[in-house]
């Protein structure tokens, strides 16, 4: 599926262009925004790279991976960056996650965010599964997908490796019959 465009009454999903390197660094550069993610903040050059990485990725057949732009609809400013990986292990499913700028932090973007890449992936794609990761102590994003439908499942010991030394993470996941849209 190409191109993918969605919105919600605030935000939009879109596919990534060029021109968004400097939005996802403002993202993927901050030591805040990254802090609960499982990498350390990129640089320029690893931004772009990941932007054209995805911008290559969403044309291809079959299509695996859905990196997309989180844009405010009243500005068209990019805000944040989602991202839905098809699961090779598992039949209809996938792996997603979402990272937004710090200064939109706290006003329900997050949880926005969250429905409109579950709707791409039941609506549009026809998972039947599809599951997140986050830090331990990141309650903001566990709210978030608890207030989405997503159910805690449990946790991956020492899964990720950040900041020299081993993280878990826990699992949250929604089935396609849980969805409501």
């Amino acid at each position: 599926m190409h191109p993918v465009t969605r919105s919600s009454p605030r935000l939009g999903l879109r596919e990534l262009a060029v021109q968004d390197v400097d939005a996802v660094f403002a993202i993927y550069g901050s030591l805040e925004a990254t802090e609960h993610l499982s990498f350390e903040p990129r640089t320029r050059d690893q931004v772009a790279h990941i932007v054209a990485r995805s911008i290559t990725s969403a044309r291809e057949e079959p299509r695996n991976e859905y990196a997309l732009a989180v844009v405010e609809r009243e500005t068209n400013e990019v805000i944040g960056f989602g991202r839905m990986a098809l699961d090779p292990h598992q039949q209809r499913a996938a792996t997603f996650g979402f990272a937004l700028r710090p200064d939109a932090w706290g006003v329900g973007y997050g949880l926005e965010t969250v429905r409109l890449l579950l709707a791409l992936g039941f609506e549009d794609l026809g998972l039947h599964r599809i599951w997140g990761a986050r830090s331990p102590i990141n309650e903001a994003s566990a709210k978030t997908m608890a207030a989405a439908g997503m159910v805690e499942e449990g946790t991956i010991r020492e899964h990720i490796f950040k900041d020299g030394r081993w993280r878990d993470s826990v699992v949250h996941a929604i089935l396609d019959h849980e969805w409501s849209g």
